[in-house]
């Protein structure tokens, strides 16, 4: 068996193909596997990834990658670098903003958040994300965040509220 490597010149880079999208259901739209990860709202040090599944109204999957070189591992903890949970739980955030469809949502509330095991570097945390209730202004998600094959964290309501939501107190 042969195996050429380029010996010098630029390396081709891969064109990416348009990610999927369908209608199922009433209204809402699917959006599975691909190369969607660039128009992903929420990645960076919160948020997550790769988008694996989108089903506005209904459900989510995303991927995170906890790459060693976070800034927060110097501090939280040196000797036993973990994950901030409350990175973990904007992660969550981040993708329930994506299952609650087009629009500005803002975290409203959190309630029966459980952290079951740690999150260190290296690992690749695989979230998910199911509607219990949809509305124009206000949208609650259940979250579940797995690890090495085990549930590392749960959110039993994550409820967001349109931006267009009079906020209390202001109007």
């Amino acid at each position: 068996m042969t195996t050429t490597v380029p010996t010098a010149g630029p390396t081709p880079t891969p064109t990416p193909t348009p990610a999927t999208a369908s209608v199922s259901g009433a209204g809402s739209a699917t959006v599975t596997a691909g190369p969607v990860a660039a128009a992903v709202p929420g990645g960076g040090p919160g948020g997550f990834d790769r988008l694996l599944e989108a089903v506005v109204g209904e459900r989510a999957a995303a991927v995170r990658n906890v790459p060693a070189t976070l800034t927060c591992f110097t501090d939280h903890f040196p000797r036993h670098p973990v994950l901030p949970g409350v990175l973990l739980l904007e992660s969550m955030a981040a993708l329930a903003r994506t299952a609650a469809g087009p629009g500005t949502w803002r975290l409203a509330a959190v309630r029966g958040v459980r952290f079951k095991h740690f999150v260190g570097p290296g690992d690749q945390v695989h979230l998910t994300v199911e509607v219990t209730a949809h509305g124009p202004h206000r949208t609650e998600c259940r979250a579940t965040a797995r690890a090495g094959g085990r549930v590392v964290a749960t959110a039993r309501v994550l409820a967001l509220v349109s931006d267009e939501t009079t906020r209390e107190g202001t109007a």
